[in-house]
């Protein structure tokens, strides 16, 4: 029996879906960022869910219980969110939100085909994060690939050559290929040092090359904001510790030189130089920092 559970049937003809995941997929809340602000500034209606009793381990993913204005809770389940609305040149969107299935994502990925079906959309984009050797001084490295060769060369975009472990995002592109679905994967790299922080800067890299790719301005004024505070607070903390500052120069050369090295290596922090603090020591302190800034207290010394 199916999961999907619609409120509504829109129909988005040529229109587009941007799907991105919590978990594995998001580093730096990258993807989330970037949806979420699709979702508030342009498809806020929702239209309906994948329920998910069939794919979420709540032991893995817990649902949340909420209390209201009046003192009643409710639980808060950890849905797949479907919304539709529109792009500022017209054309259809759906945004899908939510974290990524712990089961079945064979069948979690023909739920979204049949969403992609109803709605009559024809390309999906999925949004990612993930960790990689790069400074959070330097423009966020965003890439684009593609399964179809007719859309990498339309889109300008690239094949994937990446073998290894995948997520729900690379299920769901194998199975927009074997349907005849374009699709369209965008990947912001996020500083491992930081990427247990929520990553606004990320976010809005993945906005901008979205709307490149859809020839659209999507005019992420918020994201912008957000990611001036949020790459004012990161320099502030880097500019105070001699190692991480050390560290972050090292990086920042490697990126000027073209350094590209292969993003999905750095999904640990084995990479940093030995002489250094560990990756995790680096992060543990920006983070203290961040939280410390976000609940209004001073640094400490």
């Amino acid at each position: 029996m199916s999961s999907l559970r619609l409120d509504a049937r829109p129909r988005t003809p040529g229109g587009v879906l941007v799907a991105a995941f919590r978990g594995w997929n998001d580093a730096g809340n990258a993807a989330s960022i970037a949806a979420g602000f699709l979702r508030a500034r342009y498809a806020d209606a929702r239209f309906g869910v994948i329920d998910p009793d069939d794919y979420v381990d709540f032991q893995e993913t817990r649902p949340r219980v909420l209390v209201g204005d009046d003192g009643a809770r409710q639980i808060e389940w950890p849905e797949t969110e479907l919304h539709n609305g529109a792009l500022p040149d017209g054309r259809g969107l759906v945004v899908c939100t939510g974290p990524e299935p712990n089961l079945r994502w064979r069948r979690y990925a023909s739920e979204l085909l049949e969403v992609v079906r109803l709605t009559e959309v024809s390309l999906v984009v999925t949004l990612g994060g993930l960790l990689a050797d790069t400074p959070h001084s330097r423009p966020v490295p965003v890439t684009g690939s593609a399964y179809a060769q007719e859309t990498i060369d339309r889109l300008g975009l690239r094949r994937s050559t990446y073998e290894g472990p995948t997520g729900i995002v690379g299920v769901l592109h194998d199975a927009c290929g074997a349907a005849g679905v374009e699709s369209v994967s965008l990947w912001a790299a996020v500083p491992h040092y930081i990427g247990g922080n929520p990553n606004p800067s990320a976010g809005l890299a993945l906005a901008q090359r979205l709307g490149r790719l859809l020839a659209v301005d999507l005019a992420p004024a918020e994201l912008e904001s957000a990611s001036a505070e949020f790459d004012r607070q990161v320099a502030t903390q880097v500019e105070t510790d001699p190692d991480v500052l050390r560290y972050v120069r090292e990086l920042e050369q490697a990126s000027d030189e073209g350094d590209d090295q292969e993003w999905e290596a750095a999904e640990n922090f084995d990479d940093a130089p030995r002489s250094l603090p560990s990756g995790d020591d680096l992060e543990q302190d920006i983070q203290r920092f961040l939280r410390e800034r976000q609940e209004g207290d001073e640094p400490e010394a």
